[in-house]
């Protein structure tokens, strides 16, 4: 049973990766941020009693569950009012600026060149700009496997699927990336 600090750290130490990841999805920061508070209050609520070792994956299911249920919700919301334009939102696609969500302070950043500064930078939002493209369930799980660090059996609980679909949608995301980012002369 996980006590009351070791709860609260599990969240302290997930809340940025998750702005990110639920950022990557729904490509509006305070919806992002909506859908990561609403699954910390729902792990906390629900799933609060269970031990330290199980939050992980009952969060990142969680997000998940919730994440569709944001699509869904604008899905209908669209649908309703989708020739009502006084009720369309002016924030449709606002961009993603990956420097301005990621706070790297490396030692070896400040001595860093202007040109490779910006460089970096440029490459990036290319990359950034790729994994939105992604289909949704290769976009997911590319993002818990690379970028939340998770292991196969790991996202496929996550996501509620076999562990070979999860082998699957990575193994086409790295592919259907590397050749995107070899398109636009970017080697990594």
């Amino acid at each position: 049973m996980a006590s009351d600090s070791e709860l609260s750290d599990f969240l302290k130490s997930v809340e940025r990766r998750a702005f990110k990841r639920s950022l990557f999805h729904v490509r509006n920061e305070e919806s992002a941020l909506d859908i990561v508070q609403e699954s910390m209050m729902k792990l906390a609520e629900h799933y609060g009693h269970k031990p330290a070792s199980e939050l992980p994956l009952l969060f990142h299911r969680i997000l998940s569950n919730c994440t569709l249920d944001w699509f869904r919700r604008q899905k209908t919301h669209q649908a309703l009012f989708s020739t009502m334009s006084d009720f369309e939102s002016g924030t449709e696609d606002e961009g993603f600026d990956l420097l301005e969500a990621l706070n790297v302070a490396g030692n070896g950043e400040q001595n860093e060149s202007a040109e490779r500064t910006t460089d970096r930078a440029q490459t990036l939002r290319a990359i950034e700009a790729e994994i939105q493209k992604l289909p949704a369930r290769q976009r997911e799980a590319f993002l818990m496997r690379y970028w939340e660090d998770m292991d196969v059996a790991e996202t496929a609980v996550a996501m509620g699927c076999s562990q070979g679909s999860v082998k699957t949608h990575c193994s086409r995301a790295v592919h259907a990336l590397g050749q995107a980012l070899q398109n636009k002369g970017i080697r990594l």
